[in-house]
């Protein structure tokens, strides 16, 4: 796997939004992967970024007094600062007023145009402006747009369109060839079903605002912004300007997405790359909605809540862990304080923390900061060995898979058998009794607490690193690999083991 190319994107975010959980939970479950890949050897390349065309765009922007470049320039920093503030390690930010994206695009347009996908023609229905979506009457829900619950615009103009209908079979023979093609399975059904439902011709022009990238064959109108926004996984690595990045990592590993717009991506982008004689993605990720205190996260509520503020009361790393331990991946999640604060406290205070505190501790106390190869084996030595690796190998499958809450749960499996570990061999009764064995013990503790900080690191980088320092390794571990990590081994360069400062501070309620 060493420097095998793994590329992974986020969605790109709307710039008249203000960043809130739902973009840092999206980006943080992109992150986590792309650290977890690098470190099993992979050559990754991360791409997030920001949509910043669309009638939602020039109206804001219009109610501000100001041009909605303007707008997209304030605002996309909101997102750029987020993403350092959560540690989050993307290899680019494309923006969808960059040139080399507006070429693409054209490119795509165009290709499509010349192959007869694209066609010229009338456009009448509903269009939901929030969600830069067209709506036909028999999706509306009393009235109103499906997904947001907004009412939506009645559309009446001349309007480009692709011949998603043409695409139907070879939809299909995407997804049953490639059963991973959604994850979860429960998104594949959905997309599989809406397919089977049969699909309409997508209007992809607008001529009622003019915030957009032109028609190469007609000005007047605006390319439709989720193709345009779409087209974004390939310009921002490389399509048209740089042959031999793009070669080396098209097609796209996974693209992570919010339900909400998983259609567009499982459905209208193989599409569109399809027509442009383009191998689609291997594999979209839909994740499920967060509510705030059991309630619909909305605006007019004010119960939105910012990243980074909680980031701020509880730390970077808490809230990354927080986030995917608390809900299985995939599924809606509710987000609470006193959820937080439980998980900080139980979890990591409790379980991790108060692991990491007894293993430093006894292992200065005992073997004067020194860890040894073992000298002699008995009682629970081998079955905590072979528990750790078992548990390595469940850790691995499901990362792979994008079941967070199930690794770290496997992550959490080896601390609670070292904490019984400990409490079965008491190694200060073997040191009393200058039982020889006592090395074998801190030796098992201390290793497999240093793999398990490797099987967290990608939720909480810097925590872990801290842990690596504790058991008195200096390298971090971003700059190792896993392979080499999950071994039990006795290296000859470990520093003193003496002291370690509480790494998660039990939070007082």
């Amino acid at each position: 796997m060493m420097n095998r190319p793994y590329y992974i994107t986020t969605p790109i975010y709307y710039i008249n939004d203000v960043p809130h959980i739902g973009h840092a939970y999206t980006t943080i479950a992109a992150d986590i992967m792309a650290r977890y890949k690098r470190i099993c050897g992979y050559d990754v390349f991360f791409l997030t970024g920001t949509d910043e065309h669309g009638q939602k765009v020039e109206k804001a922007a219009e109610l501000q007094g100001i041009h909605p470049q303007e707008l997209a320039d304030r605002m996309v920093n909101r997102f750029t600062d987020l993403w350092k503030a959560l540690n989050i390690t993307n290899n680019d930010h494309i923006r969808t007023t960059e040139e080399r994206h507006k070429k693409v695009v054209r490119y795509m347009f165009e290709k499509a145009f010349e192959k007869g996908d694209i066609f010229l023609g009338e456009y009448e229905d509903w269009y939901c402006v929030p969600c830069e979506t067209y709506v036909t009457e028999l999706q509306l829900k009393d009235g109103k747009c499906p997904d947001c619950g907004r009412v939506p615009e009645r559309l009446k103009e001349e309007s480009y369109f692709f011949r998603l209908s043409n695409y139907t079979d070879r939809l299909l023979r995407l997804l049953e060839t490639h059963k991973d093609f959604v994850l979860p399975e429960g998104r594949y059904n959905e997309v599989l079903s809406f397919i089977k439902g049969g699909l309409r011709d997508l209007s992809v022009s607008r001529t009622s605002f003019k915030w957009g990238i032109p028609v190469p064959m007609k000005a007047e109108h605006v390319i439709y912004v989720w193709f345009d926004a779409l087209t974004n996984y390939i310009s921002g690595i490389g399509f048209l300007d740089d042959p031999e990045l793009f070669g080396k990592y098209w097609p796209c590993d996974a693209h992570l997405m919010g339900k909400d717009i998983l259609r567009f991506h499982a459905v209208y982008w193989p599409s569109f790359l399809m027509s442009c004689g383009i191998e689609p993605p291997k594999k979209v990720v839909a994740h499920g909605w967060w509510t705030i205190e059991g309630q619909k996260m909305s605006k007019s509520l004010g119960n939105v809540i910012d990243p980074l503020d909680i980031i701020k009361e509880y730390g970077v790393d808490e809230f990354r862990f927080f986030l995917f331990r608390e809900v299985p991946f995939g599924l809606d999640g509710d987000f609470s304080k006193s959820a937080v604060v439980h998980r900080i406290n139980g979890d990591l205070a409790n379980d991790f923390g108060n692991l990491a505190s007894r293993t430093v501790t006894m292992i200065g106390k005992f073997l004067k900061g020194r860890i040894e190869a073992p000298e002699k084996k008995g009682a629970m030595d081998e079955f905590v060995e072979e528990q750790t690796q078992r548990l390595i190998g469940e850790y691995q499958a499901e990362m792979d898979l994008f079941a967070y809450h199930k690794a770290l749960a496997a992550a959490f499996e080896i601390i609670s058998i070292l904490n019984k570990y400990i409490d079965t061999e008491a190694p200060w009764k073997l040191a009393k009794e200058g039982d020889v064995r006592i090395k074998t013990v801190l030796y098992n503790i201390w290793n497999s607490l240093r793999i398990t900080a490797v099987m967290l690191y990608p939720f909480m980088p810097e925590k872990s690193n801290l842990i690596w320092k504790a058991l008195g390794i200096g390298r971090r571990i971003e700059n190792t690999f896993f392979d080499d990590e999950k071994a039990f081994y006795c290296p000859s360069d470990i520093a003193i083991i003496d002291k370690i400062a509480p790494i998660f501070p039990r939070i007082e309620t």
